[in-house]
């Protein structure tokens, strides 16, 4: 079972790690922030530097409020001390990059996948990525991080196991994950859809499941509270 956070589907009554055990995980997502090239913003600093001077005022397209893209977004507010004001879309990055690469709205935040043939364009620019590190194929796009310490937001993708699977065979599994995922071939064909694989250990999922829950709680808990506002 493929299990994807952050995130919560009302009607999955599941909770991580208590329903399943950890098996390993398959790739990280980062977020790109891109901004449209009518625009004239250039870097993150300089980003920030206008919405710190404008608050409210600079958007950002949003597939989805609730989402991985519209919560990176909340949690760049936060950690920047600025306000964006996010404009949902549904159906996908597309009408998103319409009204990006139009000037319409000035930025988006959204997976490369999404992205790829605009950046390669040039008709939108690459801002940052939210990686925990400068990702090989972007090696001149500063992280978020590098401006914002410790900050990163992406997608991930995981195994799981039931609840009662020995654990020789999770170990099992595990160990022949991580040889799939040592192919340089599949990496970079990953890679080229914005998926960079990230082998763990059983534990290491556990302890990063841990991690993600309490870093994007608050986030959560602060938008819910503003919707309810």
């Amino acid at each position: 079972m493929f299990i994807s956070l952050p995130g919560k589907a009302e009607n999955l009554p599941l909770i991580l790690p208590r329903d399943f055990l950890p098996v390993g995980s398959l790739a990280e997502l980062p977020m790109f922030i891109c901004a449209s090239v009518h625009s004239g913003i250039k870097t993150l600093p300089d980003l920030i530097a206008r919405a710190k001077a404008r608050p409210g005022e600079i958007s950002f397209a949003a597939t989805g409020i609730g989402r991985l893209t519209h919560l990176t977004g909340l949690l760049l507010g936060s950690k920047a001390g600025i306000k964006l004001a996010a404009v949902p879309y549904a159906g996908g990055p597309a009408a998103a990059l319409t009204d990006v690469i139009g000037g319409r709205v000035p930025l988006i935040i959204e997976g490369y996948s999404g992205l790829a043939g605009a950046i390669q364009a040039h008709t939108i620019t690459a801002l940052a990525v939210a990686s925990t590190h400068r990702l090989p194929d972007f090696p001149n796009l500063p992280t978020v991080a590098e401006t914002l310490p410790g900050f990163a937001a992406g997608g991930w993708q995981g195994i799981v196991a039931p609840l009662g699977t020995p654990a020789p065979a999770i170990q099992k599994v595990n160990a022949g994950l991580k040889t799939v995922l040592s192919d340089a071939d599949l990496a970079n064909q990953l890679a080229t859809r914005g998926a960079y694989v990230a082998p763990m250990s059983p534990s290491e999922v556990n302890t990063f499941i841990n991690t993600q829950q309490e870093e994007w709680r608050p986030v959560l808990e602060a938008f819910e509270a503003s919707v309810k506002k």
